[in-house]
């Protein structure tokens, strides 16, 4: 089957992304080409897959999001993701600010002032937080885990859990050890039965008023960037008293940055880029799960580059 898409990136977290509002495949068939375009050593590659899905039929929520992982698995969100999506939904709509659907939530999105020359830049706000780990579920002895060290992880560190809607464990350190962060995010992939939906990893340093997050991501496996764990990092910050809520941070990682802001109603607001660095068209096999030439159709054809947005983008990743 060959699909129209766009490749584009939130906070250097890439993604292809497919207005799926007219499509009717089900879940078994995104989850083959989530696992086909995302990956890494085919022609497109990206964290995931991101869908543009259909409204309410009331108009209460202007579009939707699906996320597929690059295993084929479903997020219950993509913040980084989210911002793309956004972008995609006010072309097709119209609108500049919506109430997006989330596979278990709902976010409010709207276009916000660049962050930089050239960047075009959204504004959205998700939550609220939670920090009830039942619901995850985690079956540990408490209802909540807030700096508290975990007997079922490689790491006697102290985390706190936060679910945006989708888990996260974050862990505040002097210094991000990647290879402590993937023992600690290869345990919870796993699966264990205390943890059974798998969570997304975070180390995080505290930089003045600022945060540099680094993720182990549930489905992905370490990766530059992760929107969500952005979003529960500044809660977790602001519930343990590292920033102050309802105060303007900085958060980094390795793909970029985001503006962000937490209030002590869980509610977290992020504005980042949601950069489109080209469109084109690609084969996917919905049998075999590949993408490519399997009977003599080209691959991928990308009809049009969008320099001057990765341009933009790089300027500000990588000031003179």
């Amino acid at each position: 089957m060959r699909f129209d898409l766009i490749k584009c990136h939130g906070s250097g977290n890439d993604f292809p992304l497919i207005d799926a509002r007219a499509l009717s495949l089900g879940d078994a068939d995104w989850a083959c080409v989530a696992r086909a375009l995302a990956d890494r050593a085919g022609p497109v590659g990206g964290d995931g897959l991101l869908l543009l899905t259909a409204g309410d039929d009331d108009g209460a929520r202007a579009f939707g999001m699906r996320m597929f992982n690059s295993d084929g698995s479903e997020s219950e969100t993509c913040l980084n993701g989210l911002r793309c999506v956004a972008r995609a939904g006010f072309a097709a709509t119209g609108l500049d600010h919506a109430t997006a659907r989330l596979k278990t939530s709902e976010a409010v999105v709207a276009r916000d002032r660049d962050i930089a020359p050239g960047v075009f830049t959204v504004r959205e706000t998700a939550g609220p937080a939670s920090l009830d780990v039942a619901a995850w579920p985690m079956h540990v002895d408490a209802q909540k885990i807030v700096e508290t060290p975990l007997a079922g992880l490689p790491s006697t560190r102290a985390f706190t859990a936060v679910a945006m809607p989708n888990p996260h464990l974050v862990a505040f350190v002097e210094a991000v050890d990647d290879a402590e962060l993937v023992r600690v995010g290869e345990a919870c992939e796993a699966a264990p039965d205390w943890l059974p939906n798998r969570a997304n990893v975070s180390f995080v340093e505290l930089r003045g008023t600022d945060l540099f997050v680094r993720t182990h991501e549930r489905g992905v496996g370490l990766t530059d960037s992760c929107g969500s764990a952005m979003a529960a990092s500044t809660f977790a910050a602001c519930l343990t008293g590292r920033i102050a809520y309802d105060t303007p941070t900085t958060v980094f990682n390795r793909g970029g940055l985001v503006r962000a802001e937490a209030g002590a109603d869980g509610m977290v607001t992020l504005s980042g880029n949601a950069t489109v660095e080209w469109s084109g068209s690609v084969t996917v096999d919905l049998e075999s799960g590949e993408s490519g030439v399997e009977s003599g159709t080209r691959d991928l054809v990308i009809t049009q580059r969008h320099d001057e947005e990765i341009a933009a983008w790089e300027t500000l990743r990588n000031p003179m």
